[in-house]
C-alpha cells in the first residue's frame, strides 16, 4: 500500500509498470476507487509508469468533512504528482477525474503534456441536481442513490449479466458518505467553460453511446472546446467504459499515447 503524505491530507495511490517510463496518471468518477482502471491496465502498451490514486473522500485516502471546492481536488492531484516528481504525464481523468484534469492542465503546464477526457464535461449537471443527492446522501447515506447511480453507469446487458456487477454497487455504496457529498459540492460549483477553450494541448475525448451520466453530445461539447482535440465514441458503453468495455478503451487510450509519442 503507498500513501502520499501532503500535510493536511493523506491519499493512497499506486504505481505500476516501468518506473522510468512516460508517465500516465489516472483519476476515477465519483464513487469508484482506482480499482476503477483494473481491466484496462494489462491491455495497455508495456514501459509505461502508471499512477492511480483515490482522491480525498474515496477509496483509502483521507476523507475530510464536506464540502470540498474542486480547487482542492486539484491541488491533491498537483502535490501528489510533485512529491512523485511527475512531469509530462498524460493524465486520463473519468467524470469528476475529467473536471480534476482540466483544471490540473490550465494550472501546471509543466506537470500535463496530454489529456485523456473521458465521459466528463466543462461543467456536469446543475446544482440543484447535486444538492438533492446531497441531501439524501445526508439524510440515508451513500447507498440510497445505488439503484438510480448504476442506471446511469451501466447498459442493462451489463446490469443483468456482468458477474462483477454488484461488486460495483457495493463499491459505491461503500464510498463516505462525506467524500460523496464533497465530491458532489465540488462538482456542483464547477464550470470549466472558459479555462478549459483556452487549453492547447493533445487530448482525446471518450465518450459512452449509452452513458445517462455525461451523454455523447455532452463530452463532445467539452472536447471541442480544446483546438486540434480528437473525440471517439464507444458504441455500447455506459460511464465507466474502461469497466463494460476495456478492451476498446485501451485501444483508443494506447492508439492516442502512440499517436503522440509517449510510448
Amino acid at each position: 500500500m503507498q500513501m502520499a503524505d501532503l500535510g493536511d491530507i493523506s491519499l493512497h495511490y499506486r504505481e505500476d509498470g516501468d518506473r522510468h517510463g512516460a508517465p500516465v496518471v489516472f483519476a476515477n468518477s465519483l464513487g469508484t476507487d482506482l480499482r476503477l482502471w483494473d481491466r484496462i491496465m494489462p491491455l495497455l502498451p508495456e514501459g509505461l509508469r502508471i499512477i492511480r490514486y483515490d482522491k480525498r473522500g474515496h477509496g483509502l485516502s483521507d476523507c475530510p468533512p464536506a464540502p470540498y471546492r474542486m480547487g482542492a481536488l486539484v491541488r491533491d492531484a498537483e502535490r501528489l504528482l510533485d512529491l512523485l516528481e511527475v512531469r509530462d504525464c498524460v493524465f486520463v481523468g473519468l467524470s469528476i477525474g475529467g473536471m480534476i484534469a482540466q483544471g490540473l492542465a490550465v494550472k501546471r503546464f509543466d506537470q500535463v503534456r496530454a489529456l485523456v477526457l473521458s465521459n466528463t464535461a466543462a461543467k456536469i449537471g446543475q446544482p440543484e441536481m447535486w444538492q438533492e443527492r446531497i441531501d439524501t446522501v445526508r439524510a440515508d447515506g451513500t447507498g440510497a442513490l445505488a439503484d438510480s447511480v448504476m442506471e446511469r453507469w451501466f447498459p442493462k446487458s451489463f446490469r443483468d449479466n456482468a458477474p462483477d456487477f454488484h461488486g460495483w454497487r457495493n463499491m459505491l455504496s461503500h464510498t463516505p458518505a462525506e467524500g460523496y457529498m464533497g465530491c458532489s459540492a465540488a462538482i456542483a460549483g464547477t464550470d470549466f467553460y472558459t479555462p478549459t477553450s483556452g487549453l492547447r494541448l493533445p487530448t482525446l475525448g471518450i465518450a459512452g453511446s449509452e452513458d445517462r451520466a455525461t451523454p455523447p453530445d455532452l463530452v463532445r461539447e467539452t472536447v471541442a472546446l480544446i483546438h486540434g482535440s480528437r473525440f471517439e465514441l464507444i458504441r455500447g458503453a455506459g460511464h465507466l467504459p474502461c469497466v463494460d468495455r476495456p478492451e476498446d478503451y485501451a485501444t483508443l487510450l494506447g492508439g492516442f499515447l502512440k499517436d503522440i509519442g509517449h510510448v
